[in-house]
């Protein structure tokens, strides 16, 4: 009978979550993929962490490009009206707490607040935490590489490489070698692999520790969708899982993120946050307890669509949407069948509670679920809220 790791980790993970105490478990929602002033992004950290808190969020990582919001670095605000009165309400909510600041002839210059001065700004016991967190990024000519590096202690230098290939899995034998460094669980996402359509699914496949990429990003220059010659990611990432399947590696992991840069303009031209989050089962609101947790296939992805109850159980997935009133649901499960080079829609129900046990002839299944409710400022116009599961393996 065959197991690989990933379909061992889900089968613990998900067993143990029905079997214990419900209690012991909850759900955490967060955003794993966030920019500021440290790099490219619009805003302060400090009103960026105040909207995700206020939006129910519990954990966020600050991801700014090769850069940790450490040490001084000054940002001189854009001479417009826009940035201008922003940086007055940042002033008017957290002067009190020593915002250096001068004016010069290019508009106000500010210090940036650090991690260390920021963090018990808004962090709370069970109630939010902000992840020590980098965006390491690398280019081959033209093409991008960004990789998420989560739950770090210091900066991770970008590494090159010949290829596209070798660039990623150099930076990803990085950001490894750096958690077995400091001895605690760190998270490496491949985002946005369409993003100048610089990575396809052959090139993931080749990889070595992969573990988890962006299904779902919210900048609207990523190609989520893909275009007439390149697949969508969703499309991608079952055919990764096909070749790791029959390469006995564990199943890549799929995320949703914001990616967001932009905190003064709204629409779809703009990245904004609120578009796409990870919900998370652990015991507690912890680093290390969060990382595990997703390290063991324990979340889902969502853009909007919440569920009520997830598990994986004697091969069988049980799921229930936590609904909302008039907003209908389709609920899919798409895996792959022996002999399959591409995957399919195994069962569709319109419904908010269903399950799907895996017969012997299926490789891997997901659940994807799709509600008619329009998302609020999408990524792209007319997008519904939806969510994914990841993929399981028959036991």
């Amino acid at each position: 009978m065959r197991k690989s790791v990933s379909a061992i980790i889900l089968i613990i993970s998900f067993c143990c979550s029905v079997s214990v105490n419900a209690q012991e478990y909850q759900w955490y929602k967060g955003n794993l993929h966030t920019h500021s002033y440290w790099s490219d992004g619009d805003e302060f950290p400090e009103m960026i962490m105040e909207w995700y808190k206020n939006h129910d969020y519990q954990f966020v990582a600050l991801s700014d490009h090769n850069i940790i919001a450490e040490g001084v670095k000054a940002k001189t605000i854009p001479q417009e009206k826009l940035y201008e009165k922003a940086f007055k309400r940042y002033l008017k909510k957290y002067g009190k707490y020593g915002v250096k600041y001068r004016e010069t002839a290019k508009g106000f210059q500010v210090q940036l607040k650090t991690l260390e001065e920021f963090k018990p700004l808004f962090e709370e016991p069970e109630k939010f935490m902000i992840f020590k967190a980098e965006e390491v990024t690398s280019y081959l000519d033209d093409k991008a590489v960004h990789m998420g590096a989560i739950n770090i202690e210091n900066l991770i230098k970008p590494e090159k490489g010949a290829t596209i290939v070798e660039l990623i899995q150099n930076n990803l034998d990085a950001i490894k070698e750096h958690g077995e460094k400091i001895g605690k669980p760190v998270m490496q996402h491949l985002n946005h692999p369409n993003f100048t359509f610089a990575i396809s699914a052959e090139d993931i496949i080749q990889l070595d520790g992969e573990r988890f990429f962006e299904v779902f990003n919210g900048h609207p220059y990523v190609n989520n969708y893909g275009d007439s010659i390149h697949d969508s990611t969703e499309k991608m990432w079952d055919q990764v899982n096909i070749a790791y399947y029959n390469m006995n590696k564990p199943l890549l992991l799929g995320i949703a993120t914001d990616d967001s840069h932009h905190y003064h303009q709204f629409s779809s031209k703009w990245s904004n946050a609120g578009r796409g989050w990870v919900e998370v089962r652990s015991k507690e609101l912890k680093p290390n307890s969060i990382i595990t947790a997703l390290e063991n296939g324990d979340f889902y992805a969502s853009t909007g669509v919440e569920l009520k109850n997830l598990t994986f159980k004697e091969n069988r997935i049980s799921l229930e949407i936590k609904t909302e009133k008039k907003v209908n649901y389709k609920i899919q499960f798409i895996g792959v069948k022996k002999g399959k080079t591409s995957s399919e829609i195994l069962k569709e129900v319109e419904n908010t509670k269903t399950d799907y046990k895996l017969p012997d002839n299926v490789l891997f299944v997901r659940a994807k679920i799709i509600s008619d409710k329009l998302k609020k400022n999408p990524y792209k116009k007319g997008d519904k809220e939806v969510a994914w599961t990841q993929p399981v393996i028959k036991n």
